[in-house]
């Protein structure tokens, strides 16, 4: 299961994070994403604490972190599956190998196993179109990859 920071670690990085760029035009956006980069996510106890020092409100915060995909509010897996869902994929079977790795993970996109091994997200495109379908597993790129070899790939990096 994923651990949360302990809040004394969460408040120095919210500090840090809003320092950095404070003065910035559209400060927000950076701070969520080196909030994220140094946690893995942004906790949901960060959302006021940002809206405060932004002079934001909590809805403007919130609304931010939960448009956007690349924003996890939990802590994700220890690798995280991700799946082109891009028309060059999907032509070669990337919808289905997505539907593949939602049941053998028992998991829906965007979620992690219960024991925080594994965290399965849908992208739409790898840049590796001509290889699909495309998945990326932690930080390496897969191409061709069938139901058989995701399965291998998962057990791998587990």
């Amino acid at each position: 299961m994923s651990i949360e920071a302990p809040p004394g670690r969460v408040d120095q990085v919210v500090s840090r994070a809003v320092e950095a760029h404070r003065g910035s035009r559209g400060a927000l956006l950076p701070i969520l994403h080196a909030v994220q980069e140094e946690l893995g996510h942004v906790p949901p106890s960060v959302v006021p604490v940002l809206a405060d020092r932004l002079n934001l409100s909590t809805a403007e915060v919130h609304g931010v972190v939960t448009f956007y995909r690349d924003f996890r509010t939990t802590p994700p897996g220890r690798v995280t599956v991700r799946v082109c869902r891009a028309e060059a994929c999907q032509a070669v079977g990337g919808e289905a190998l997505l539907e593949h790795a939602v049941t053998s993970l028992g998991i829906s996109r965007g979620q992690t196993t219960p024991d925080g091994a594994v965290t399965l997200d849908e992208v739409f495109c790898l840049g590796n179109c001509a290889l699909g379908p495309a998945v990326q597993v932690g930080e390496r790129l897969h191409g061709r990859v069938t139901p058989a070899r995701l399965d291998a790939l998962i057990g791998q990096n587990r």
